[in-house]
């Protein structure tokens, strides 16, 4: 019997210009797995700890990617997944892709690697479908992934990495409410303006070549949601006031994380990341609003194999 334990790591996806297309891994916070080969042929979750999530397979994201997976290879052994949920389901950290993106990443492994990285990404985006009605890939690319990624199509599925630039650090404030992604999309307008679009799609130009040129002021510059934003960010308790408050102490910029109520923002080395965290926090503070507050570096590499035996 042969098993694997993983640490699969939060996200940020959208980057505030890059909705549905652009994601980041974070290395500091994130779930952790085992998984281990068995007898019996099919995909069983064993234990959760840390979250109440349902144990049925085909309930379960983490259960529904794996599914996809071996719909796509023969085998002649099952799995058992236990899940140890450090990230809070509607977080807006990638929670859901967390669980899709290790399980499909660990029996991959197990098999041997019949797969690539790129992809197990069609495989955890249908946990992601399971989770918020969309099968989208901005939270597990990067999971598997490391770094920034980008979708450039999904019909055919096409996902780029970016090597992101050395000193950028990302904070991450979590206040303790649950907005589910499915509830984010609704509120979101089905057409937008040609001069919204516009400015959006330079905006993404501008982040991509700053990323690509380490180029932290066009990076800065280009921070920015015309789009959903601004229709979002009224789910979110003192969200201008923790952005402005964010960019004041030094943020190259900032926005909501994923669908929220998670709200980034990224940072020029960990000091600067560190003091953001830190006043960030002190808005909270002064609301009865629980929080979580995470100061992170770009994690390259996405998950990691904690042991495999």
């Amino acid at each position: 019997m042969r098993e694997i334990k993983i640490f699969s790591p939060a996200t940020v996806a959208n980057i505030s210009c890059g909705f549905d297309i652009l994601g980041l891994c974070l290395d500091t916070v994130g779930d952790e797995m085992v998984v281990r080969e068995v007898a019996e042929k099919g995909v069983k979750i064993t234990h959760i700890i840390g979250q109440d999530l349902p144990f049925e397979t085909k309930n379960n994201v983490a259960g529904v990617a794996a599914l996809a997976l071996l719909d796509n290879i023969e085998t002649t052994v099952g799995f058992e997944i236990e899940i140890y949920k450090n990230i809070k389901p509607g977080s807006g950290i990638g929670s859901s892709a967390a669980s899709a993106a290790g399980a499909v990443f660990a029996i991959n492994e197990l098999l041997s690697k019949p797969f690539s990285a790129k992809e197990l990404i069609s495989f955890a985006m249908q946990g992601e479908k399971l989770a918020s009605g969309s099968a989208h890939a901005d939270n597990v690319s990067p999971a598997l992934l490391g770094g920034f990624t980008l979708v450039r199509s999904y019909e055919p599925l096409e996902v780029l990495k970016i090597d992101a630039p050395t000193e950028l650090y990302v904070a991450v404030i979590h206040p303790q409410i649950e907005i589910k992604t499915s509830d984010s999309r609704a509120v979101l307008k089905n057409q937008v303006s040609l001069k919204k679009m516009v400015k959006q799609m330079g905006n993404f130009g501008g982040l991509i070549s700053g990323l690509y040129t380490s180029n932290y002021d066009l990076i800065s510059r280009s921070l920015h949601d015309e789009i959903i934003e601004p229709n979002r960010s009224v789910l979110i308790p003192k969200f201008n006031q923790v952005k402005m408050s964010a960019l004041d102490a030094g943020a190259l910029g900032a926005g909501i994380s994923g669908s929220g109520p998670s709200i980034f923002a990224l940072c020029r080395g960990k000091n600067i990341a560190t003091k953001v965290g830190r006043v960030m926090s002190e808005i909270y503070d002064k609301t009865d609003i629980e929080y979580d507050i995470h100061v992170s570096k770009i994690n390259q590499q996405g998950i990691k194999i904690l042991y495999k035996i």
